[in-house]
């Protein structure tokens, strides 16, 4: 539903009833976020092969957030580092939170292998408008006594 179909094309300016090939993309993660609005979904998931959504991502200081809002993910850029991978799928999270008319939607992303614990928020991002502070960050596993993960609210610091 959301991929390929036709072949784009543009007028010639100075002939108007003219048309011509050009080379176009179509954003699958983008795409599926109108889609998921347009149906009037609940949530909308986006599966990655690297988790959620992190700050200093491949770095030793690298976190995790476990909760974000769109206010806090766009004025922290978050993803525009990375153009060609994270950014689009942070962007089609913020797009459909933002354009869903339903109240409380969601967005997630995360690891394909975690899918299942995806909807329980033991594992990758969930983007809503109601996180307190803008984000919650997922600690590293295996620092709690307990075995699982503790949650910081600390404050972005930028990266």
């Amino acid at each position: 539903a959301c991929g390929g179909g036709g072949i784009p094309v543009s007028r010639i300016p100075s002939n108007p009833t003219t048309l011509t090939g050009v080379e176009a993309v179509i954003d699958k993660d983008r795409c599926g976020a109108k889609l998921a609005n347009e149906l009037d979904a609940d949530g909308f998931i986006i599966l990655t092969d690297g988790g959620g959504i992190w700050q200093n991502f491949g770095k030793p200081e690298a976190r995790e957030m476990k909760r974000a809002s769109p206010e806090y993910l766009l004025g922290t850029k978050a993803g525009k580092n990375f153009p060609g991978s994270m950014g689009p799928k942070i962007q089609a999270a913020i797009d459909f939170v933002q354009n869903s008319k339903r109240e409380g939607a969601w967005a997630a992303i995360g690891d394909l292998k975690d899918v299942s614990k995806i909807f329980s928020n033991e594992e990758g991002t969930v983007v809503r408008e109601d996180v307190e502070e803008g984000v919650v960050w997922r600690e590293a596993k295996g620092l709690a006594g307990d075995g699982k993960a503790k949650q910081s609210k600390d404050q972005h610091k930028s990266g």
